[in-house]
């Protein structure tokens, strides 16, 4: 279908920099270390303090950013009462720590979320290590490939800073009171474990986290310790659960600039992901491996951190067909994973 985001406001704040997109909703965007060189943040007024959504990579540009706006906004008289944050990527929980430490406030997130923040903190290099290397061995790697594997390892660390030891959970269809207005919770998978977003019915605002980004999707990655699952099915199932939201949804997405049509943007991106599913399809009609797959995929070139988000969809979208009934998959000789289109087997038996 054809689509073009609609978006609310033009350009957006420079780091350290404010602007309201709603009645006390104001917005923040800090630099990222990555090709994706941003991620958008929230501060919320709350009464007599602040809640801030989402905070950024641990790293000194980023916290020089938060230092001016802690002068700008955070006060005696009105101080930062919470960190929320989304999920446990880095560019979303890696200043959580340091926030909470800083202003001794408390952390909020799911479970799911917390829990894997403070497991992926405490991954030793060898252990990540270990578990990563017969992961993509059976993708496909080659060596130099199987190398980067061995430098990544547990990169999360360097760029996250110790998230609290204790913390308020949130789940499903929970209400956080910010400034005498409920923000209704709501989880998503796929792209994360249990991902919050977070809906204001008074404001009709949506902070959609990763889950929704209005000119490109996030990232729906198989991952070494859950080898088997089927991320892109939770994905596309957690679409629906903002369906029944307002069409005039003012969505704030942590990536680009914030947008409205929701309801078109939802569709946009289940048809992307058929299209995606479809051309994994057909690179499967002989037996390829989750590399070959990628190769399909990603025509650009891709660096070493690209990389391994690139092989994680590649295989979130042949893990989804062998779900349907689509593909299968056999250990080659070699101890790498061949996937096979069922019709193109059927045809050649």
């Amino acid at each position: 279908m054809a689509y073009k985001p609609d978006y609310v406001f033009e350009g957006e704040p420079a780091p350290g920099e404010t602007r309201e997109v709603a009645p006390g909703v104001w917005w923040l965007r800090m630099p990222l270390p990555f090709a994706l060189n941003h991620i958008n943040l929230w501060i919320l007024e709350d009464g007599d303090g602040w809640t801030i959504v989402d905070t950024g990579v641990q790293n000194d540009e980023i916290k020089a950013c938060w230092e001016t706006i802690e002068k700008k906004h955070f006060t005696a008289e009105k101080p930062l009462k919470r960190v929320i944050v989304t999920h446990f990527h880095p560019d979303h929980v890696g200043l959580a720590g340091w926030l909470c430490e800083r202003h001794g406030v408390e952390l909020t997130m799911t479970l799911a979320e917390w829990t894997q923040t403070r497991m992926n903190i405490f991954e030793t290099q060898e252990s990540k290590v270990a578990q990563m290397m017969p992961f993509y061995k059976k993708a496909g790697f080659d060596a130099e490939q199987m190398e980067s594997v061995k430098t990544r390892g547990a990169y999360y660390g360097r760029i996250v800073s110790t998230p609290p030891t204790r913390f308020n959970r949130v789940e499903e269809h929970d209400e956080i009171m910010i400034d005498g207005h409920a923000w209704r919770v709501i989880i998503t998978e796929g792209h994360a474990l249990k991902h919050a977003c977070l809906y204001c019915a008074d404001k009709k605002v949506l902070i959609s986290g990763d889950q929704i980004l209005p000119r490109i999707t996030p990232n729906i990655s198989l991952q070494p310790q859950e080898p088997d699952l089927n991320p892109l099915q939770l994905f596309i199932d957690s679409l629906d659960k903002f369906r029944d939201l307002p069409a005039d949804t003012l969505v704030l997405p942590s990536h680009d600039w914030p947008f409205q049509n929701l309801l078109e943007r939802l569709d946009c991106m289940a048809e992307h992901h058929d299209e995606r599913l479809d051309a994994a399809l057909a690179a499967i009609t002989e037996p390829a491996t989750g590399v070959d797959v990628l190769n399909a995929l990603f025509k650009r070139e891709l660096d070493n951190h690209q990389i391994f988000f690139a092989i994680g969809e590649a295989l979130a979208h042949v893990h989804k067909l062998m779900a349907d009934g689509k593909a299968t998959r056999t250990l080659a000789a070699n101890g790498v994973y061949r996937y096979q289109a069922v019709g193109a087997m059927e045809s050649a038996a």
